[in-house]
């Protein structure tokens, strides 16, 4: 894909981004900045929508989830689910040039699907091979696009233009989508690692999220801020915390934000 097929999949962001006036105080200005969510009443909307969503049906099946499959359980179908990904993970370490990454992700692939069994059990990282990260939201950092204004999308929540481009485009990367369709699987077949990684991810959550929700003042922002600290950890190539931690949320909220990571290190 060409750097220009990729600003214009972003325009209609970036034309919302523009739309947006920093105040006039210079306290809020600056506040307005350091939050970079020119977009905050519509994303208010949208994440009150998904909060009712969340309430009604993800946090339920996500409890049901952790009732009906014990820890190691979970544990293994993470792994599998992590190992069905590294392709993935694979082609962005390759396509921002961090070839040693591309180097541990493909010894972990290998290894994880022969003696891991498909990938159920994490060996390599007994081997000194940790998981890596990898998506196109940090490939188009690594070759320079913008990351635009904060957005919260319908069910998928916190991100920002590039990285809902990100999302959108992925898909394409991923072999297993392909090979099920090969293979003449169901749709729900295909898709089913992307629902069960997100009843997953959010069984992982569930205490701390409730622990955030009650203590925060603003549940809005305290996600905003979390994300942004999350997601500057992922650029960097850090690996992705187990569970956000609501100590040192309101800890200087606009450091380590995506555009001030630094560049993704090579290797661990």
């Amino acid at each position: 894909m060409s750097r220009r097929v990729l600003l214009l999949a972003l325009a209609p962001f970036m034309l919302l981004a523009g739309c947006a006036t920093a105040p006039s105080d210079p306290a809020a200005r600056a506040a307005f900045r350091e939050n970079n969510d020119p977009l905050e009443p519509l994303n208010r909307k949208v994440f009150a929508v998904n909060q009712a969503v969340d309430r009604a049906l993800l946090k339920p099946i996500a409890k049901g989830y952790v009732r009906a499959i014990p820890q190691g359980g979970r544990d293994s179908i993470r792994n599998f689910l992590a190992n069905v990904h590294d392709p993935v993970v694979l082609v962005n370490n390759l396509l921002q040039a961090q070839f040693k990454r591309a180097g541990i992700t493909l010894g972990r692939f290998l290894i994880n699907t022969t003696a891991g069994i498909a990938g159920f059990a994490d060996v390599a990282k007994g081997e000194g091979l940790p998981e890596q990260t990898g998506d196109l939201g940090q490939t188009f950092l690594a070759w320079g696009v913008p990351e635009g204004p904060y957005l919260v999308l319908p069910l998928l929540g916190p991100s920002n233009p590039r990285d809902a481009a990100g999302i959108g485009l992925q898909v394409y990367l991923d072999p297993f989508r392909y090979v099920a369709s090969d293979q003449g699987f169901p749709s729900v077949a295909i898709y089913a690692p992307i629902v069960v990684d997100g009843i997953d991810l959010r069984s992982r959550n569930i205490d701390s999220l409730n622990a955030i929700e009650k203590d925060a003042i603003d549940y809005y922002a305290s996600l905003r801020s979390l994300y942004r600290q999350d997601r500057a950890a992922q650029l960097r190539g850090d690996a992705t915390p187990v569970a956000p931690q609501p100590e040192g949320l309101y800890d200087d909220p606009g450091a380590g934000t995506p555009e001030k990571a630094e560049p993704v290190p090579q290797g661990r």
